[in-house]
């Protein structure tokens, strides 16, 4: 009797596993003695993620304990070889695998023209649109003197060696044009306004994405930011 209530509790344990049961799994990261320590682990990592609370990090674990070994160690080895394959370009910082990524090898872009923008998933956002055709410049961040971040931190002055190398005697092509495409915010204005400054020094036309007015959006519910960029950006229909 003692042996066959042992192996029914044994299988009662398996079925709660598998369906992410358990008193313990509702109880959050901070209640998990219950868990192995190898559970455990793999709670606290994913619990790490942007947007991941206990709760969540708790049912991304039952998932990669629910699935086949195949599908575990494909996720385990593309976490793997996304950090060890992939880096930043040494000539714009965008994303890649190589030391130059696609956008600066390609010799179909215009490459007097350079768009500055903050992180490489505002890149990515610009490249979907197909709209543009120049180069790019990931500053890997925006000026924040209140967190400490300062020009020196960013990737400035690669922006501006890039500016100073193409003016040389015997250039490809020289930039002649720097679109700033900073996120509209405190930081972000203030990051274009002292590039917009410095870049004046260096004798290259300055421009900014345009702002206003969304297609299909409503006069009475914008906001006064927006309705001011866009009365400042007006086109003319001549």
């Amino acid at each position: 009797m003692c042996a066959m209530n042992e192996q029914e509790s044994g299988s009662v344990n398996r079925k709660q596993v598998r369906s992410g049961g358990g008193s313990s799994a509702g109880g959050g990261s901070g209640g998990g003695s219950a868990y192995p320590g190898a559970v455990r682990e793999l709670i606290e990592q994913l619990g790490k993620l942007p947007g991941i609370g206990s709760r969540s990090a708790e049912r991304l674990a039952f998932h990669v304990l629910k699935s086949d070994m195949d599908s575990a160690m494909a996720l385990a080895n593309a976490i793997a070889l996304v950090k060890q394959t992939v880096g930043h370009c040494r000539v714009c910082f965008n994303l890649c695998d190589g030391e130059v990524c696609s956008i600066c090898n390609d010799p179909q872009r215009d490459r007097g023209r350079v768009l500055v923008v903050e992180q490489p998933k505002d890149l990515i956002a610009l490249e979907q649109t197909g709209m543009y055709r120049g180069l790019y410049h990931v500053l890997m961040g925006r000026l924040s003197p209140l967190d400490g971040v300062g020009p020196g931190d960013l990737t400035i002055g690669q922006l501006f060696d890039r500016i100073q190398s193409s003016s040389e005697p015997s250039p490809r092509v020289g930039i002649v044009e720097v679109v700033l495409g900073l996120n509209p915010t405190v930081e972000g204005d203030g990051t274009a306004l002292y590039l917009a400054s410095e870049l004046a020094k260096a004798g290259v036309s300055v421009s900014r994405l345009a702002r206003g007015l969304p297609s299909g959006g409503s006069l009475e519910y914008a906001n006064k930011a927006v309705l001011a960029d866009a009365i400042l950006g007006r086109q003319s229909m001549d």
